[in-house]
């Protein structure tokens, strides 16, 4: 009886153990003048949020990949250069088209089709939404302002700071991420010039700005030949880490999100 009751006390302090975890949220890191290194707002965010973070280093091995994902149970994938066109949607390179790393291509789109196989919850932001589509099928608006004339807002902001908004986006009733901010309009940061075109099946769109350009896009269902574990799928073309970390909380939710779906 007495062994019987330290073996339920041992396997309930391991289950408590484990629920205490605190979950761990991979950022993927640029790759820049010999250095792998991400914004302090994203690790900021993280940990505000609840979160460990930890910084992945670009690398094109994927043993290396699937070593570091079974060590975090969330990723956070960050803004940065433009994807290589042709490589990637077979479109030929605009003259809008902007700087191209395509080790950092390489490395993004191993990382996040990795995390999406093992179930592990995904926040793309900027650039990390672009890959959504990238990565599972879709394609991308090279350069907004030569490619669709009809688009008036400004969607490179500056030089205004990034820890206020300068304009609107709509949100879609009953959204992930309407019920994440609880509403349906925001005004957003903005640093871009190329955005979602084709969106991937299994992804649907949930934010637009005024003008039309793709602002947000969330799991519909399975993404439609890649291994899907269904797990989270949130992508944002605005910089909530920004906002987040200038001390505004009001996108801090999405970073709480990441790190309670993260934890189950």
């Amino acid at each position: 009886m007495k062994r019987n009751i330290l073996l339920a006390l041992v396997l309930l302090g391991a289950a408590l153990g484990l629920s205490a975890k605190t979950p761990v949220i991979g950022i993927s890191a640029y790759s820049e003048s010999g250095q792998c290194r991400v914004n302090m707002t994203y690790v900021n965010s993280v940990r505000m949020a609840g979160g460990v973070p930890l910084v992945i280093p670009v690398t094109g091995d994927m043993d290396q990949i699937d070593a570091v994902l079974e060590a975090v149970d969330g990723i956070l994938m960050t803004g940065g250069e433009d994807f290589d066109p042709l490589k990637w949607f077979g479109e030929e390179p605009v003259r809008g088209l902007g700087e191209v790393v395509p080790e950092r291509d390489d490395y993004d789109v191993k990382l996040v089709r990795a995390a999406v196989a093992k179930g592990i919850p995904v926040l793309g932001i900027c650039r990390g939404e672009q890959l959504l589509a990238v990565a599972f099928g879709g394609s991308l608006w090279q350069d907004i302002p030569s490619q669709i004339p009809s688009s008036y807002v400004k969607h490179r902001q500056s030089p205004t700071t990034g820890t206020v908004g300068t304009h609107s986006i709509s949100i879609e009733k009953g959204s992930l991420l309407a019920k994440i901010l609880g509403k349906e309009k925001a005004v957003v940061n903005t640093f871009h010039h190329q955005a979602i075109k084709d969106v991937p099946k299994g992804l649907k769109v949930v934010a637009t700005s005024a003008d039309g350009i793709i602002e947000a896009v969330e799991r519909s269902g399975k993404l439609a030949g890649f291994a899907d574990g269904g797990a989270m799928i949130l992508g944002l073309q605005f910089h909530p880490e920004v906002i987040t970390n200038g001390g505004n909380p009001e996108f801090l939710p999405i970073f709480k999100k990441l790190v309670e779906e993260a934890g189950k």
